[in-house]
């Protein structure tokens, strides 16, 4: 997870921001704890957080590529699952990297493509470049939102960011909710309508867009939609598709210069992705860890329903036996998770599921102290 933001802006030089690009980098540490830089141009500036797990020394941002006269810099949050066919496929057609990093085939590919290669990619990403030359910005979101990409035009500028907080650091930006806000916060809470940044002025750059900000203004185009069609495989080839898809998809997701490791809560979902990797990691003699997460005296006051006949646990340590992992069981105070309450809330820049969401912080603070990638359902 790393943190993306950035000014544009046609109206002043942006040199005399600088302050206030500090702090929105600032905000953004927690996404990207590992490295940050920022970029300046006259009507441009971008900052990024960086939390490192592939090329870790080279793969640092924003980072910048010339291609004849022209010169494109990128911020990017994500991860590009078909990162390796694609650098083979635009080394083939003339395009040189000085990286393993996605960030550069995802730069590399746009400077060859445009925005014909939101097409080509498959992972999960929010991203925004700077042609220097037209002085033009190009931002983008993945096909399902899994990365978030919040913007507010101010005047004849732009102002954008990976959290709201990023954001509400421009001064020119205040912190007011107005009625659509409050309505998006009582009544959908912990959701929100696509597109909407609760924040009066803001909004979304929602799943499967992407957005090309100049002196003309922005223009905001879908470049892609869920479909649907009619499934005429037989029984037995839609078994061995849907083992194929659901195995692929996982797999790639293990690409990490960095350690690795998955959620397991006994469920279907965590079960599947733990048994695949653990699989996949045996296969390198390496072994998988896995994080659960408990609270303290649940064994007393655990009670059997039709709904939960069972605690977790009993499920956990069956798959943990199954496929073999080194699991860890993380135990959680009523007192921690009162307590986290507040962090959970800045975190997330909006009331979301309460002690839900302050027991999935403490959870992952826990987690990081022994992997950064973390695999869940």
């Amino acid at each position: 997870m790393c943190g993306i933001a950035g000014i544009i802006n046609y109206g002043e030089r942006l040199d005399s921001r600088h302050s206030v690009l500090e702090c929105m980098l600032e905000s953004l540490k927690r996404r990207g704890p590992d490295q940050s830089g920022i970029f300046e141009r006259e009507h441009a500036a971008l900052v990024h957080t960086r939390l490192a797990v592939i090329d870790i020394e080279n793969g640092r941002q924003p980072m910048t590529a010339r291609d004849g006269g022209r010169e494109f810099t990128i911020v990017y949050n994500g991860e590009l699952y078909n990162t390796d066919e694609l650098r083979c496929r635009l080394r083939s057609e003339g395009m040189e990297f000085a990286t393993r990093s996605d960030t550069e085939v995802i730069l590399k590919a746009y400077i060859k493509w445009g925005e014909g290669c939101l097409q080509e990619f498959n992972g999960i990403y929010a991203f925004a470049i700077w042609n220097s030359n037209d002085e033009t910005l190009f931002l983008a979101r993945d096909r399902m939102g899994v990365k978030p990409l919040f913007f507010s035009k101010l005047g004849s500028g732009l102002v954008f960011g990976s959290e709201l907080k990023a954001i509400l650091k421009h001064p020119g930006i205040p912190p007011r909710v107005d009625l659509n806000g409050i309505s998006e916060i009582l009544l959908l809470g912990p959701g929100r309508t696509p597109g909407c940044g609760v924040f009066k002025n803001i909004e979304e750059l929602e799943p499967g867009q992407y957005a090309v900000f100049s002196r003309e203004g922005m223009a905001i185009k879908t470049y892609w939609i869920l479909c649907d069609r009619e499934n005429n495989d037989t029984f037995e080839q839609t078994v061995e598709r849907v083992r194929w898809l659901v195995t692929d998809s996982i797999e790639r997701q293990t690409v990490s210069d960095v350690p690795i490791a998955a959620f397991l809560s006994g469920g279907l979902d965590s079960s599947i992705i733990s048994a695949i990797v653990a699989g996949h990691l045996s296969k390198r003699g390496e072994r998988l860890y896995t994080f659960s997460v408990d609270y303290k005296d649940n064994d007393i006051y655990f009670q059997s329903s039709r709904f939960q006949p069972n605690s977790d646990n009993t499920y956990i340590q069956k798959m943990a036996e199954h496929i073999g992992c080194r699991h860890t069981t993380v135990t959680l105070s009523a007192e921690e998770v009162a307590n986290a309450l507040y962090d959970a809330v800045i975190a997330k820049d909006l009331p979301g599921m309460a002690d839900v969401d302050s027991s999935l912080l403490l959870f992952c603070r826990s987690v990081k102290e022994h992997a950064t990638v973390a695999l869940s359902g």
